[in-house]
């Protein structure tokens, strides 16, 4: 891994510390709750287990994968889902977990096709939102940053299934 290309963009304790913001605000607005949190794999898996330990409720985790990348740097805005949930959702109160949220194709993919699934709420939580990329409009409730037109890598985040273990975000030049 060549990480000299890479500079950071959000420090490791930044991150740290905007997670734990968020498992607190979803702890308050679910109380009472008991929340399905799924994560989009591979990258979401990082911010999931991160955000999981700082919510103090009761939860269930799930997960899904979609792509819509492979290895390049652009969406292709044709999302493919590689694995399903493991159990249904019919009644449950879910938040869709992803690490980065750029175009909106894939998070509006997978949004759409859970929303028909019957939940009583679904909401949205991004690590990362970069919406000067933004092609489709998707209901996030949850953001860490707002990030400028990079590409970043970094916290779950890959390029070519490269960087995901940095400990902060980054950006390759």
């Amino acid at each position: 891994m060549e990480e000299k290309k890479v500079k950071v963009l959000i420090k490791e304790e930044d991150v740290k510390r905007r997670i734990k913001e968020l498992g607190e605000e979803i702890t308050k607005d679910y109380q009472g709750k008991k929340p399905l949190l799924i994560s989009i794999l591979k990258g979401g898996g990082f911010f999931l287990a991160d955000l999981a330990r700082s919510v103090k409720l009761d939860i269930t985790i799930d997960y899904i994968s979609a792509s819509s990348y492979g290895h390049e740097t652009e969406s292709s805005g044709n999302v493919r889902i590689l694995k399903d949930l493991a159990q249904p959702i019919d009644g449950k109160d879910v938040i869709l977990v992803e690490d980065i949220i750029d175009t909106g194709y894939t998070l509006k993919a997978i949004y759409d096709m859970l929303k028909i699934r019957n939940p009583h709420s679904i909401e949205i939580c991004v690590l990362l939102d970069k919406p000067s990329r933004r092609k489709v409009e998707v209901p996030v409730r949850y953001k860490g940053f707002e990030i400028p037109d990079l590409f970043v890598v970094g916290f779950g985040i890959d390029f070519a299934e490269q960087y995901r273990n940095l400990p902060y975000v980054g950006y390759i030049e």
